[in-house]
């Protein structure tokens, strides 16, 4: 393939290879040469370009296959436009010369086509350029399409339109000949003519005046000939020819209106024209019996689907401005549309009709309309709702009798149908923007609606009823008052029966929305909707004017109450089930009787009613399946086992009361059906005969004289199989009116008239409005689907007789009913098969198995593709079922043998699919021995070029094995692949369904490679670029299906060899096909488009990008990338589109690129989101409400709204905005990106830094912070809050919370001390204002509350006269929380309620926490005038100096009393709430103090959202009120009326003091134990922490200390919990915070041991002993697991040391992989962790009695020594860790602890206190692997136990030398930092009172040291470190000297005084000497003056004894008294300073 990238083809390389791969390599140099033409140096393509051409036109006559042909052409035509165009007519005639050629042999065929691709590209490419030329051109072109065959007449129709579109208006001499020859060809019998004539006329009309003036007429009847008997494609094409030439007719170009003086059509003619279009029809005659299936009639369908879509064309094309000024007319035109008789013959014609109506409006309105625009149309269709309403009033007035009157009802149903249908999805779209449509009282949409409830017509009723479910989905404020007009209406208009059946209708529908408004209705609605069922059940027999009505009424009421779900239906459940056995007889005998009895109408009423009590039942399984207890199900049984049994009786019923009766009849059977499929088959197993017999005569028609075939089949069939269908229809932007046309029975036809009950189903996936087919259909496919059920639950015999009675059936049936009787059956076949498959059951013994065989096998001879297509499936499923290699091998042998020998397309299509099927099946490994034969058979059917079906089928089998085989296929991807390219290269593009196969089979072989695709050796790389050229083929197909198959192969490469696919290229070709009209190209490219942001974000962006710029250049491109990029295309796409797949992958596209991109780019995604959330304000005529509600507040709100609509009406200029401000959906979606922008810039601290930002801005302007946009943040957020979409306003919510957490601690640099957010306040607090009025749902204005209480708590805002307008907002709301149940009229459900209520309480109590921390911050620190800079805790700082210091809490003070009573009574709820299923009968049967028992389901989320910050703040007050012990005193009984919380029953009042207090404790521990044991890993961790902080904050407290103490079991818990809690949660703040509560639960033991010892010493005032067995391990010292908490204690200890030090664990150190550890740093917070950890350690022992505390302290003593070890490494500060000193503390409390003076355990200690120092010893043992041990520590702890444990240490000759040898070392250490500790250490050891321990060490050491500082004489300290170690040496020289006996002093003094007067300088040298030598001197000099005097007789004696230390010191003190004169003051001050020691530790420890 490399050979073939050269700019002259190689024609060596070509002459190698084989004749096969010839074509490929001339494919690939033509894509090389395609890329390298436009960007090569003309000079070097001028030069070859001899050559060139003579190699390129020779390819022409070499028979090139279509893609090579088209490439051929595109690059001849580059090289003249860039080259020389000398040669250009030369080459032009050689072209036309072959077109005009004689030859008309298949082989000549190729090289004709290639020539007219040429003539097509010049003229495209040149256009005028080659001048006079054309007209020849265009009439030998037209010449030849007189005499071509299928292929060359498309190939010269698209050359023409090239030609057309090169030229412009130079060619309109020719214009009118091209228009005659090609209109004729517009109903060719080939398809793909028909497309290019469409194509060609299309290009035509841009120029040719007279197309659409004098010919419009012509050329519109033209179309609807072409229309019919066409296909999707054609249908496509036509209708966008139609709708842009009745468009144009309309608003002509300027060019060309100013060229002739044209006569505009006026739109009336238009309209009019296109209605023939429609309504035409009927007059067709019947064809052949295919056409019969279809149900007769008119033929004209395919017309009437095409027609429908011109129109959407001629509205899209005029544009969104045009509807806007013209929707009325355009209304009425449609309206009367449906209301033509000529539509509506049949019923069914009728609903298609009303389908393509809907459709047209929706994909009008729905796309072309801002919102604004959408609701004035909203008004529009009010009125002519309203206007047929008058309309059908005056027919029922004037005439009961007259027949016109009915046809006027009929025609006024269905417009009345499509004006509703079109009213409810507009105002779902607009969701809550559409408020004002039903607000303003001039549009009366709810009366106009309502009104409809009483049209004479169910399906104007049923219509009404949903738009009312759809205004009640989108505005859930409307529901419950809908609900209740409804209901009133009922009970007043009782006698009504169209009031009875429309409101009915109403609220059935109602109840069925509910699901969708997550706030619910009140639960109180569900008794109200009962009561009126049954009224309506009870009084039906009263009238029979309105039996029927209220029957059918009531069961409808009762199956739509079942959607609510289980919590509400539980408490009408009984009555229910009573009303269920009334509607039956009871037994047998009843049921004869009652055949005797009655007549047709009561048997009409009876049917009704059992049909509608069915449906409540399967309403009530299906929506309430947690209630389904065996009992229920028995007892629902019994009245299903009558409706079978009553099921043979009917049939007689039937005959002598009249056929009228059988859709009753039919009714009950199918609502049988459909409660059957939901119960399991093993409750009815009794009844299987009977009910199989039904069944089985239901889909084989047996009394059915209709040939009605089920809609299940294809839904049965694999998706996968569509190609071979073509169902893939049900993917395209037309699928609800393509659906017309499939053959299955009334297909498309669903309706709500259909079964009233799916009014208040959901509705399936993907569709509008739910859409039942009719009776008929309906019945079988329920019967079928039954059938699946039931079958695999059936005996072997019966399915025998069952398989047997289908082929008789199959076999009595002759043609179109046969084929109906075959399709019904394999349908139930396949559902049986896919029932077994799913029970894991087999089908049977032999005899089964040979008849299923025999009825398969004999379908896929069968001529109906759809057939066939269920027979391969039923064979797959059947190898499945049955699973054993003999049978699946019986089966492909004989489609093998027939493949071999069958020669008609039939039996070889249904053959090769079976193939496919049974690999599809079976899977690679069961079939892995059929797979070479089934192969090479495929890839020979695959070549089979005469049929193109055969090829279809056979590839699309192959790319199901190439699938289900996985790596086994790999030895057979080269031939494959091979034949799929050389395939590509030939078949016409003509034949789509072969290339879309190709495509299938290309992408499977994709996958089956796999990863090794990265791979460089020669065979994966020819396989790799064979995919590459397949995929360009495919690429340029002109089929949307074959490219997005390109696009998925090229999506699959990309997954596993990325390097090799070419970004430049792909993303631009997907950036066109954004815009492409076809769905599944879209889907295609955003799929793909989403998989390569996953990656290269950026890449992908800037390749969009350049296509922007290059469009400048090719006008042609209609693609919308402007300076926003690809990103803004993909918002503007959010807009338009409406399939769910798709929009899903563009939110997840724009995803991946916001994580990569945002943040380099802040201000680009920033203005993106602010772009889109600006269109805000297109809803202009809402907002002017808005502010005419808020009058009465200040004046400020309104300000906002101008301020904010001159803001955002800037710079909008009508061409650079797309046609529709985005909408509601997108807006939201912006609103999310906005919080993930913020969230993304997270992890650079530059982004919430100011002066940082500012800083960095002047350095590089390129850079982007965040904080720069702080207010284009806040604009938005606020403009988010503040709209009228409620989803809307959670998002701005959501990012105002976010903006006040991520910002509120960046301080302002120009007024220091205050924050950058405090500007703000008032956007803050005008967001936050709307969301408290009262008509706002709960859910946002629970979302304000959070938002309040952080933006209260963030502390931005210091003054509190500015937060109290935010604070205000929070009171109101307590206010509300105390008007207790019940008391406002509910919108909502009671659920909604608690989620306020419980917000409320919430935020308040974050705020008190904040509170409380401030007011706690400001009493511990000191009042300081100055503010600390350094301090950035911002609550902290604020708190210091700006706030008084207990301001916020001001806030809370008033509120306290009501709130902690709240709260308390929530976390009582909480607690109940939490109980496990098995208490649920404890719970209170009224509820608790916030919520009701019905709705304790959604409570609990709501509760469980909010209880930790409440938990938190009960915490704090308890502790700081001492446990309400304040709040008792005060509280008056009286107080407590006002309150919700009357739960505590009336004796609460008299509680004791301690009783209150157990309970709360109680309370608080259980709610946090029951919590901590297992917290949900989806809880957020704030809860976690919350939690610990309220533990810690309540054992603050003295009374939870005495509980927690007293009850040590409670303790224990407390702590194995906590250790559980450590287990799972590692965040360092959590464990920090458990270690906390450990310490509280330890101090409180301690308390309570102390209280015990202070009482009994008190009792027995002499005896000691009795104390040593208090604490735990009394006299034993033993410690139970479970019971003692020292024990637990140490558990959990242990734990945190071991996890952050590993090697403490004596384990880890000894097995045999262990590395052993250098120690190192622990992070700040870990040290923190362990250092507080080890100061618990050490405070364990004091819990225990002597003999407990013997038992632990070997563990403890263990433990802190080696942590001592761990953490003794040097830092670079000589800074003490604090786990180092938390260490050394622990050692001293441990030996300093009363245990020493204990006898009894004398001995033990002292063993226990030498074992230690020893392991301290060993540890600081000088070792090579740890140079970096900071011996100070080490020492010190040596000292520690020296000084503190004398006694026990005392005449240990062992561990005195150790310790010695470690002073020694240090004393020799190089650091003099070490020294200096050292001697500082030595002199308090010198010093301890006990001589018999210092004694030895003075005798030891004193040496070393003198020898040490006489050394200094010869090397004087360099450094102040080294000064000071001498000095401190000297400090213990003279303590020594101090110490000694007055007859030892002149020895002493003799060491000291030579060494000091050594240090002194010669008074010559001083001036020069360095600073440190200097101050040697001057210590020296100094020290000398105080020693003299201090022992006058001995420094007298030293001195005199050498004289010359008395010349250098005099001569010292000479020269000293001489410079201080000078400067006498600033000497004085030094020595004091010098005196003290420089060097404080952190914490002492002596």
């Amino acid at each position: 393939m490399e050979l073939a990238h050269s700019l002259l083809l190689n024609e060596e390389a070509l002459a190698q290879i084989t004749e096969a791969k010839r074509p490929v390599f001339i494919f690939e140099w033509l894509r090389f040469l395609d890329k390298v033409l436009v960007a090569a140096n003309r000079v070097d393509v001028k030069e070859k370009q001899k050559k060139l051409v003579e190699q390129l036109t020779g390819l022409i006559s070499s028979a090139p296959g279509p893609p090579t042909r088209k490439l051929l052409a595109k690059n001849l035509a580059i090289l003249y436009s860039i080259g020389d165009t000398f040669t250009v007519f030369q080459t032009l005639d050689k072209c036309n010369e072959i077109v005009k050629s004689k030859d008309d042999t298949p082989a000549y065929l190729p090289t004709k086509l290639a020539a007219v691709a040429c003539v097509g590209a010049f003229y495209e490419k040149m256009g005028r350029m080659l001048g006079s030329s054309f007209p020849d051109t265009i009439n030998n072109l037209l010449k030849a399409l007189k005499s071509a065959e299928s292929q060359g007449r498309g190939e010269i129709l698209l050359s023409l339109q090239k030609v057309l579109c090169g030229l412009g208006g130079a060619a309109a001499s020719c214009h009118r000949d091209i228009y005659k020859n090609a209109r004729s060809l517009l109903t060719d019998r080939s398809m793909a003519v028909r497309c290019a004539v469409a194509k060609c006329l299309l290009e035509l009309q841009n120029e040719a005046v007279f197309m659409w003036t004098t010919e419009l007429e012509n050329v519109a009847t033209l179309c609807f000939k072409a229309l019919e008997g066409s296909n999707y494609g054609v249908r496509v094409a036509v209708a966008k020819l139609l709708g842009t030439v009745m468009a144009t007719a309309l608003m002509p170009k300027q060019a060309a209106v100013m060229r002739q003086n044209v006569k505009r059509a006026t739109l009336e003619e238009v309209l009019e024209l296109m209605a023939t279009g429609f309504l035409r029809g009927g007059s067709g005659f019947l064809k052949s019996g295919g056409e019969m299936l279809k149900g007769g009639g008119s033929v004209s369908r395919e017309v009437r689907v095409g027609v429908t879509q011109a129109y959407v064309v001629l509205v899209t094309t005029l544009g969104g401005q045009w509807l806007e000024r013209n929707f009325a007319t355009f209304l009425s035109h449609v309206l009367d549309l449906v209301s033509h008789p000529r539509a509506t013959q049949t019923h069914v014609e009728a609903v298609y009709s009303r389908r393509c109506v809907s459709f047209m409006l929706r994909a009008t309105l729905g796309g072309l309309l801002g919102e604004k625009a959408q609701i004035a149309a909203g008004k529009e269709i009010c009125q002519a709702i309203s206007k047929q309403m008058r309309a059908v009033a005056v027919v029922n007035d004037i005439s009961g009798e007259n027949k016109g009157g009915a046809a006027d009802v009929s025609a006024s149903q269905h417009v009345m149908v499509c004006a509703l249908k079109e009213l409810g999805s507009l105002v779902q779209s607009l969701s809550a923007t559409a408020s004002p449509l039903i607000q303003e009282p001039s549009i009366g949409l709810l009366e106009t609606v309502t009104s409809v409830l009483l049209h004479p017509s169910m399906a104007a009723r049923l219509a009404a009823a949903w738009c009312l479910r759809c205004v009640a989905v989108a505005l859930p404020y409307q529901l419950t008052p809908l609900l209740d007009r409804c209901a009133e209406r009922i009970n007043n208009l009782k006698s009504s029966p169209e009031a009875v059946s429309g409101y009915s209708f109403a609220m059935a529908a109602l109840l069925g929305g509910v699901h969708q408004c997550p706030l619910g209705i009140p639960h109180s609605k569900g008794k109200m909707v009962v009561s009126i069922a049954e009224d309506l059940l009870r009084t039906a027999a009263q009238n029979s004017r309105l039996s029927l009505q209220r029957t059918q009424a009531g069961w409808l009421l009762l199956g739509a109450l079942m959607t609510l779900g289980p919590s509400l239906v539980r408490y009408h459940l009984p009555k229910m089930l009573l009303l269920w056995r009334n509607v039956f007889p009871r037994s047998q005998k009843e049921l004869e009787a009652e055949k005797a009895r009655g007549d047709a109408f009561t048997w009409q009423v009876t049917l009704e009613g059992r049909a509608g009590a069915l449906c409540a039942m399967r309403s009530f399984v299906a929506h309430c399946p947690e209630l389904l207890t065996e009992d229920v199900i028995r007892r629902l049984m019994t009245p299903i086992e009558c409706a079978m049994t009553m099921m043979s009786h009917v049939p007689a019923i039937i005959k002598v009361h009249g056929a009228h009766l059988k859709a009753s009849a039919a009714m009950v059977r199918l609502r049988l059906y459909d409660i059957l499929a939901l119960l399991p088959p093993k409750t009815y197993e009794g009844s299987f005969n009977a009910l199989l017999r039904e069944l089985v005569a239901e889909f084989t028609l047996t009394d059915n004289s209709a040939n009605t075939t089920t809609s299940l089949l294809r839904s049965l069939c694999h998706y996968d199989d569509s190609v071979l269908m073509g169902s893939w229809l049900q993917e395209t932007d037309h699928k609800c009116i393509e659906d017309q046309l499939q053959p299955n029975s009334a297909s498309g036809s669903g309706a709500l008239e259909h079964d009233p009950s799916s009014i208040y189903l959901r509705v399936p996936v993907g569709e509008a409005i739910p859409g039942p087919l009719p009776l008929g259909v309906s019945v079988i496919d329920a019967s079928v689907a039954l059938f699946g059920v039931v079958f695999p639950h059936v005996s072997f015999k019966h399915r025998l007789q069952m398989l047997d009675h289908f082929a008789e059936c199959i076999k009595q049936a002759k043609g179109v009913r046969q084929q109906a009787v075959q399709l019904n059956i394999f349908t139930a076949v396949l559902s049986a098969l896919k029932g077994l498959a799913e029970n894991k059951s087999t089908l049977g013994p032999e005899e089964v198995r040979k008849s299923a065989l025999a009825l398969v096998m004999g379908a896929l001879d069968n001529p109906n593709p759809i057939l066939r297509c269920a027979a391969g499936e039923a064979l797959g499923r059947m190898a499945q079922v049955v699973g054993e290699a003999t049978f699946i091998a019986r089966m492909a042998q004989t489609s093998f043998d027939k493949l071999k020998s069958a020669r008609d397309v039939v039996s070889r299509t249904g053959h090769s699919l079976a193939l496919g099927c049974l690999h599809r099946y079976v899977g690679g490994i069961g079939s892995g021995q059929h797979l070479k034969t089934s192969v090479s058979i495929l890839l020979a059917l695959a070549q089979d070029g005469s049929s193109h079906e055969v090829q279809t089928w056979a590839l699309h089998s192959l790319a199901l094995i190439v699938d289900s085989s996985g790596p086994m296929y790999r030895g057979y991807v080269e031939p494959t692949l091979s034949l799929v390219l050389t395939l590509l290269l030939t078949v016409p593009p003509s034949h789509t369904e072969v290339h879309q196969c190709l495509g299938r089979c290309l992408g499977a072989l994709i996958t089956t490679v796999g990863p090794e695709l990265q791979g460089n050796g020669a065979t994966i790389s020819t396989i790799r670029s064979s995919c590459l050229v397949g995929c360009a083929i495919m690429q340029d197909h002109s089929d949307s299906l074959v490219q997005a198959a390109a696009i998925s192969c090229l999506q699959q490469l990309h997954m596993f060899a990325p390097r090799h696919v070419n970004l430049s290229s792909l993303v631009p070709c997907l950036c066109m096909h954004l815009c492409s009209s076809h769905l599944l190209l879209r889907r295609a490219a955003v799929a793909c488009l989403r998989q390569l942001a996953q990656r290269e974000a950026a890449e992908v962006c800037e390749y969009a990008m350049s296509l922007a710029k290059r469009a400048g250049d090719h006008a042609t491109v209609n693609l919308n990338i402007t300076e926003t990029g690809l990103e803004g295309v993909l918002f503007g796409m959010l807009d338009r589109e409406t399939d769910r797949k798709l929009c899903s992958d563009i939110h997840d596209t724009l995803g991946h690129m916001l994580s990569s991109l945002a943040v380099e780019k802040l201000s680009h995604w920033l203005k993106l989101c602010k772009d889109v959330l600006a269109a805000t304000t297109d809803v202009g005529a809402p907002v002017v409400f808005e502010v005419e509600k808020d009058e009465e507040e200040d004046s400020e709100k309104k300000d906002e709204m101008d301020d904010d609509t001159m803001f955002t009406g800037l710079g909008e200029d009508d061409k650079s905005k797309p046609s529709v401000a985005p909408r509601w959906v997108t807006r939201v979606f912006a609103a999310d990106c906005l919080c993930r922008i913020i969230l993304l810039c997270e992890n650079d601290k530059a982004h919430f830094d100011l002066a940082a930002a500012r800083s960095a801005q002047a350095k590089n302007p390129k850079g982007d912070p965040l904080v720069l946009h702080l207010s284009d943040l806040i604009r938005m957020a606020f403009m988010a809050a503040t709209d009228h979409s409620n989803q809307l306003r959670m998002a701005g919510l959501q990012a105002l919370e976010d903006i006040i957490k991520k910002f509120a601690s960046v301080p302002e640099p120009e007024f220091p001390g205050h924050v950058i957010l405090e500007q703000y306040q008032a956007n803050v607090g005008a967001a936050l204002r709307p969301a408290f009025s009262p008509d706002t749902p709960s859910d946002i204005t629970a979302k304000a509350c959070q938002v309040c209480s952080t933006w209260i708590g963030s502390g931005v805002v210091s003054d509190l006269n500015d937060l109290r307008r935010v604070h205000n907002l929070l009171v109101s709301s307590l206010d509300k929380v105390q008007a207790g149940k019940g008391s406002s009229s509910q919108l909502y459900s009671e659920s909604a309620t608690t989620m306020e209520k419980l917000a409320v309480l919430k935020a308040w109590a974050e705020v008190y926490v904040v509170a409380m921390k401030i007011k706690k911050d400001a009493e511990s620190k000191p009042a300081k005038p100055v503010r600390n800079v350094d301090d950035d805790e911002d609550e902290d700082d604020l708190g210091a100096n700006v706030l008084p210091p207990d301001s916020l809490i001001t806030l809370v003070q008033p509120e306290l009393p009501s709130l902690s009573r709240l709260w308390l009574a929530m976390l009582r709820d909480y607690a109940l709430l939490t109980l496990p299923a098995e208490f649920s009968s404890q719970l209170p049967p009224d509820g608790g103090a916030f919520y009701t028992p019905e709705t304790i389901d959604t409570a609990r989320l709501h509760y469980r959202n909010s209880w930790a910050p409440v938990l938190h703040a009960v915490a704090l007050w308890l502790s700081s009120t001492g446990f309400g012990a304040e709040e008792e005193k005060e509280e008056v009984p009286s107080s407590l009326s006002r309150s919700p919380v009357i739960l505590q029953a009336p004796s609460s009042t008299t509680k004791t003091f301690e009783e209150s207090v157990k309970d709360r404790m109680h309370l608080m521990l259980g709610v946090s134990i029951e919590f901590l044991c297992f917290p949900r890993p989806e809880e957020p961790m704030e809860h976690v922490m919350s939690c610990l902080h309220a533990l810690f904050t309540l054992l603050e407290s003295p009374s939870a200390k005495i509980h927690i103490a007293e009850d040590q079991l409670l303790a224990v818990e407390l702590l194995n919990v906590l250790h559980r809690l450590l287990l799972t949660r590692d965040p360092p703040a959590v464990q920090l915070q458990v270690i906390a509560v450990v310490q509280e639960t330890i101090r409180a033991a301690q308390d309570h041991l102390q209280r015990q010892k202070a009482s009994k010493g008190k009792e027995e005032e002499g005896e000691k002993e009795s104390q040593l067995s208090l604490g735990e391990g009394g006299d034993t010292g033993e410690l139970v697991p479970g019971k003692s908490l020292v024990f637990a204690a140490m558990e959990l200890l242990v734990f945190v040391l071991v996890r952050h030090l590993p090697q403490l664990n004596a384990r880890v150190k000894e097995s045999p992989s262990h590395v052993p550890l250098r120690p190192q740093r622990l992070p700040e917070e870990s040290a923190r962790l362990v250092a507080n950890t080890v100061s618990i350690l050490a405070e364990l022992p004091s819990l225990c009695s002597p003999a407990g505390s013997m038992t632990i302290l070997p563990t403890v003593l263990f433990l802190i020594t080696g942590v001592l070890r761990e953490a003794a490494v040097k830092t670079a500060d000589n800074a003490v860790p604090v786990t180092v000193s938390a260490a050394l503390q622990g050692i001293k409390t441990i030996i300093t602890s009363p245990l020493a003076r204990v006898e009894s355990i004398q001995t033990q200690w002292s063993g226990l206190v030498r074992s230690s120092l020893a392991s301290v010893l060993e540890h600081s043992q000088p070792d090579e692997s740890r140079p970096d041990m900071d011996e100070v520590s080490m020492l010190t702890a040596i000292t520690l136990f020296l000084l503190s444990a004398s006694n026990e240490l005392v005449g240990v000759t062992v561990l005195q030398k150790g310790c010695m040898d470690r002073f020694r070392n240090a004393l020799n250490s190089c650091d003099p930092w070490v020294q200096a500790r050292c001697y500082q250490l030595l002199l308090s050891v010198f010093q301890h009172s006990s001589r018999a321990l210092s004694t030895p060490y003075i005798h030891a050491l004193a040496p070393v040291m003198v020898e040490k500082l006489k050394a200094v004489e010869r090397s004087r300290p360099g450094t102040a470190a080294e000064l000071q170690a001498v000095q401190e040496g000297i400090r213990v020289l003279e303590n020594l000297v101090g110490m000694g006996e007055e007859q030892n002093r002149v020895q002493l003094l003799a060491l000291l005084v030579p060494t000091l007067i050594s240090y002194l300088l010669d008074e010559n040298a001083i001036s020069s000497a360095p600073q440190v030598s200097r101050a040697l001197h001057d210590f020296a000099l100094q020290n000398l003056m105080r020693i003299g005097p201090l022992y006058p007789a001995a420094f007298k004696i030293v001195i005199g004894a050498a004289p010359e230390l008395k010349v250098r010191l005099e001569s010292a003190i000479r020269a000293n008294q001489a410079s201080s004169r000078a400067k006498a003051a600033a000497r004085l001050a030094q020595p004091a300073v010098q005196a003290a020691p420089t060097i404080k530790l952190k914490t002492s420890f002596f």
